[in-house]
């Protein structure tokens, strides 16, 4: 259920009715929230309103200024909570994450929902929790309570999120079950498959990836991921019922439940537009799509299909275009690796490795770099696996096992496309490094990334994968290792005091030692869902190859001289970076202990 914000104490008696106008401007004037003149705007503006529409909504439109300290503007939310307080009813911004769409519609009709501005939100055996726009017209409680014989909880929530969500939410309802009953109770290709002897009807029965329920439901799936600023969508088959989550900041979420056989006419319907074998399911498949979102932005979705043992998994990774145009400055980059960066990037030829896990930022990083070094006089070309973003300056190829295409055949045909800068998707074996060092030696430029849990560790990657420490040092420029890390939500984040030192110094050893800072500490608020994090930024650890690390790396080098020598040149560790974003105030302690390496 959504959180409770604010539960107002004084009461008040108001006749049965709907808001209006004239009730909202007496409030407004017994909170000196307004002056005569807004009063008559507002007026105004209602004179003008189109029918049907909530008070509220018309006033929040002028977006007037309070007369009260701090003069915040007043938002639909603001007045949303001065009605609660008037009503003496708790406030609540509604969390589409944390509501069953699917029991909604057991519950009432949408235009039974839309006649009284009311809408579910949490459902117990003894209690429904209910949020309304109509805080004083409470006819439909007592029916409400005699057909579920359950206590109704109202609370108050923003009219325009009532009014979308009741399109949303019960339009999404009718298509599920619209595709149950059309589709019947298929039985699922599951290692528990169960065989339903003498349901010959239920057996003939199938799901159709087509039907217009489905398609609803895919799309809507789209929109609300866009909606919710997901990275990854997962559709895992579970053994009673599907389930839909989303990764929101790194971290996933359960959005949704469905039959079982709708998730796989979902599945079935995302796989034939991304243009892969609707037919096989045993076996992992790869696809990938490109669509818009409501505000006309493009964005690609890279599919990913694995076989469990419920049925055919589904991940979506959701890629917009617009990150390979950010500046390094979004991207988390201080001023000092933004210079050192630049200095390496700029370079005629030579390798530069971006290092660091799944997820951790590489494509974004290597991907913006691209982008502001492909100019009309430059050949840039990439060999991936797979295209992670289709970006039109690049000349981009992905690797094809099936035809015997990997990373070094393909750096061996790029190599003979007159390049200027060769991005490798990752060097994972000899033949690859071998590739990447000759085509540095023959003066192109070559981007990769590696698996190492930090910068120095790469060395000794390329020793170990058969690199000759004289061509690592005649080609790798210098390496760069990144992690992500949640950002504070600047609209409610708060001094947390004063961090203990032993913590503080746990957190920058083993190089140097600070006095404690000042830290701050996440609450919650409706801009980032109660989460206290909105969006993630990088950490980074820039190793430079210096002639001083060079003859380190000569014989069998051992990683921490390797290390020290580059923190002594102007390294900072993952964890020294993350420090300082957290003396900035940008994220916390523990986002950095759980995202950066410890060094022994």
């Amino acid at each position: 259920m959504s959180a409770v914000i604010k539960v107002p104490t004084k009461p008040l008696t108001i006749p049965e009715q709907r808001v209006t106008v004239p009730q909202v401007v007496q409030w407004l004037t017994d909170e000196t929230l307004v002056a005569e003149e807004q009063i008559r705007a507002i007026y105004a503006a209602a004179g003008h309103a189109s029918a049907g529409q909530h008070p509220l909504a018309t006033i929040a439109e002028l977006k007037l200024k309070s007369q009260r300290a701090p003069h915040r503007i007043l938002t639909l939310d603001a007045l949303s909570e001065l009605m609660a307080t008037k009503a003496n009813l708790p406030y609540v911004h509604i969390d589409p994450l944390k509501v069953d769409f699917a029991k909604i519609g057991d519950l009432m009709s949408s235009n039974y929902a839309n006649r009284f501005r009311i809408l579910p939100l949490e459902i117990r055996p003894n209690e429904v929790t209910i949020a309304t726009a109509e805080p004083f017209l409470t006819e439909w409680v007592p029916e409400m309570e005699r057909i579920l014989r359950a206590t109704i909880r109202r609370v108050v929530a923003n009219p325009h999120d009532i009014t979308r969500f009741i399109a949303e939410f019960f339009s999404l309802a009718r298509s599920v079950k619209g595709a149950v009953a059309k589709g019947g109770a298929q039985a699922q290709n599951s290692f528990e498959q169960l065989v339903e002897l003498g349901n010959v009807k239920a057996a003939g029965r199938q799901y159709d990836s087509n039907d217009a329920h489905i398609v609803q439901i895919v799309d809507w799936l789209w929109q609300f991921a866009f909606d919710q600023r997901a990275s990854d969508i997962h559709l895992e088959p579970r053994r009673d019922q599907g389930v839909v989550r989303f990764r929101i900041d790194g971290v996933l979420h359960q959005v949704y439940q469905v039959p079982t056989g709708v998730l796989s006419a979902m599945t079935s319907r995302i796989k034939l537009l991304g243009r892969m074998d609707v037919v096989e399911k045993r076996r992992p498949q790869d696809g990938r799509i490109k669509t818009r979102t409501f505000e006309g932005n493009e964005v690609e979705l890279r599919l990913s299909t694995l076989p469990t043992a419920f049925g055919e998994k589904l991940v979506m990774r959701i890629f917009d275009p617009e990150v390979v145009v950010r500046d390094f400055g979004e991207l988390g980059f201080s001023d000092d690796d933004s210079r050192r960066w630049n200095g390496l990037t700029v370079r005629n030829n030579g390798i530069i490795l971006v290092t660091g896990p799944t997820g951790s930022g590489k494509t974004t990083t290597l991907y913006s770099t691209l982008k502001t070094l492909a100019t009309e006089e430059v050949n840039v070309c990439t060999i991936e696996d797979p295209i992670e973003m289709v970006e039109s300056s690049f000349n981009q190829m992905q690797v094809q096992a099936g035809i015997d295409l990997g990373f070094a055949d393909g750096v061996r045909a790029l190599m003979r496309q007159d390049p200027d800068i060769i991005m490798v998707g990752e060097i994972r074996d000899y033949e690859t490094a071998e590739m990447a060092v000759q085509a540095a030696l023959t003066g192109h430029l070559v981007f990769s990334t590696v698996h190492t849990n930090d910068a120095p560790s790469a060395i000794t990657r390329l020793l170990e994968l058969g690199v000759p420490s004289y061509l690592l040092n005649a080609t790798v420029l210098g390496i760069l290792a990144q992690r992500l890390v949640r950002i504070l939500c600047p609209h409610c984040k708060v001094s947390g005091g004063t961090v203990d030192a032993a913590v503080w110094a746990e957190l920058i050893a083993p190089w140097k030692t600070a006095s404690p800072v000042q830290i701050y500490k996440p609450v919650g608020c409706l801009e980032c869902r109660m989460t206290g994090y909105r969006g993630r930024t990088g950490i980074y650890e820039l190793l430079e190859m210096s002639l001083e690390i060079k003859r380190l790396v000569h014989g069998e080098p051992s990683i921490d001289p390797i290390r020290n020598q580059a923190i002594r040149e102007g390294m900072h560790s993952l964890r020294v970076s993350g420090a300082m974003k957290v003396a900035a105030g940008v994220t916390t302690i523990e986002e950095v202990l759980r995202a950066a390496p410890r060094i022994e």
